[in-house]
């Protein structure tokens, strides 16, 4: 009996990996498929292909504690290449642990984007880690959120869905610079890569 309890356990492991591959690929072509809908983007249809991730690790989709941030103030969030950042207001702090070490983010949103038609609960989590310079673009990577993700008080953090910043494809950009308390100190070995192509585009 333990011998086949324990056979099932692994096939059900097994079929979740799976799953969850499948699921990460369907989110990154709908991903490919968002530059080609921006008119503001700085790739077209034959870059896709030098689009570059890290294979899939369900280790890194975790469940942080979020506790939401009440009368934080606003600030001035810089931008990667320099000139006028945006005001951002903190929202909520997360505390999760990720292979072995106890971390913090802090998920912020853009006040003049919550003006905006359908942006209201649109949220955003600006990070560095340990594979900036070296695999991933140096100015950090982001994730995204909206209000209804934070559930009971946690969030599931999904480090797999961490994206590239426009300006890791090309200059002309308002990019925002992950503040220093959101720098994590180990390597997070998923999601977007560098961009693998060497000519990068100018936005017109």
């Amino acid at each position: 009996m333990k011998y086949l309890l324990l056979f099932l356990l692994l096939i059900s492991l097994q079929g979740f990996s799976q799953g969850y591959d499948v699921q990460i690929a369907a989110y990154r072509d709908s991903y490919k498929n968002d530059f080609l809908k921006d008119g503001n983007s700085p790739l077209k249809k034959d870059d896709l292909a030098y689009l570059r991730f890290y294979d899939a690790d369900s280790s890194y989709r975790i469940t942080a504690k979020a506790s939401i941030l009440i009368d934080a103030d606003a600030f001035n969030m810089p931008v990667i290449s320099g000139g006028k950042g945006a005001e951002y207001v903190p929202y909520a702090l997360l505390k999760f642990s990720l292979k072995g070490k106890a971390l913090e983010l802090t998920v912020y949103r853009n006040l003049a984007l919550s003006k905006r038609p359908g942006f209201a609960d649109y949220l955003f989590l600006p990070f560095t880690d340990e594979t900036n310079l070296r695999d991933t673009y140096a100015g950090g990577r982001y994730l995204d959120f909206r209000e209804g993700d934070f559930q009971n008080g946690m969030l599931v953090v999904d480090f797999n869905k961490a994206y590239n910043p426009y300006c890791a494809f090309g200059g002309g950009y308002a990019c925002p610079k992950p503040p220093e308390e959101n720098k994590l100190g180990l390597a997070i070995e998923a999601g977007e890569k560098n961009f693998a192509r060497k000519k990068q585009h100018q936005k017109n």
